[in-house]
């Protein structure tokens, strides 16, 4: 048989809970060499782990790279344009759960719900001039979500990193961004709005359909979801 090379992520809880989950289904997993190396071995299937961050994996199963990947499904559906094309779902793992939601200040009384922005934001073009700005980096996400909401009035701003901290810095007027508990959210005085999930997002092992599936390797790929299973 063809050896498949799968990503997985290459450190974190993340790393670790893969690494778990599939020893529990019979493949065992290890890093080789010292931590700042991205090696690892695999024990039971005639797979090659490559080792990348869960923000890579996305684009390498777009490219056919790899021929499985572990990531967030949030950063699938971000990332990759028409995603269902180009990727698979094979099995949701149960781990890394998080929230796509959008978040607006906690003293703004009379927005508490998708209809309530729609309305704050076409006020506040009104008074200021300019759109009500929303920090993300889940573009795409947060625009279909809001086009398919019928909400206009509003523009997305660029933030890579500390976005729950935009609207302190008057940067933005709200946010849209990755949750698990909502404790950064309360720390910086936000509060989710009903009805603004955009995306529950989980880890996903996600077969690329743009990889190499000649030589075997279909055949490989059932032996290794066989053993999944």
């Amino acid at each position: 048989m063809s050896v498949l090379k799968l990503g997985v992520p290459s450190k974190g809880r993340l790393m670790d809970k893969t690494f778990d989950w599939f020893a529990e289904r019979g493949i065992e997993m290890r890093r080789s060499g010292s931590e700042r190396e991205y090696a690892a071995k695999v024990e039971g299937a005639d797979v090659d782990l490559v080792l990348l961050s869960a923000g890579e994996i996305p684009r390498e199963l777009q490219a056919g790279r790899i021929h499985l990947g572990v990531t967030g499904s949030d950063l699938v559906r971000e990332r990759i344009p028409a995603w269902q094309d180009v990727v698979r779902e094979v099995q949701p793992m149960g781990f890394g759960f998080a929230d796509l939601i959008i978040a607006v200040p906690a003293f703004w009384a009379d927005v508490n719900s998708l209809d309530d922005l729609d309305a704050a934001a076409a006020d506040f073009r009104r008074r200021h001039g300019h759109r009500l700005r929303i920090a993300t980096k889940y573009h795409r996400l947060v625009r279909d979500f809001l086009r398919d909401a019928g909400v206009a009035d509003y523009q997305l701003v660029d933030s890579q990193g500390a976005t729950e901290g935009t609207v302190k810095n008057l940067t933005a007027e709200a946010i849209a961004d990755i949750t698990s508990t909502g404790e950064t959210l309360r720390a910086n005085h936000l509060k989710i709005l009903q009805g603004a999930l955009v995306h529950r997002s989980q880890a996903v092992l996600f077969k690329s359909r743009a990889a190499d599936w000649l030589d075997g390797r279909r055949d490989t790929l059932e032996d290794v979801l066989e053993r999944l299973d």
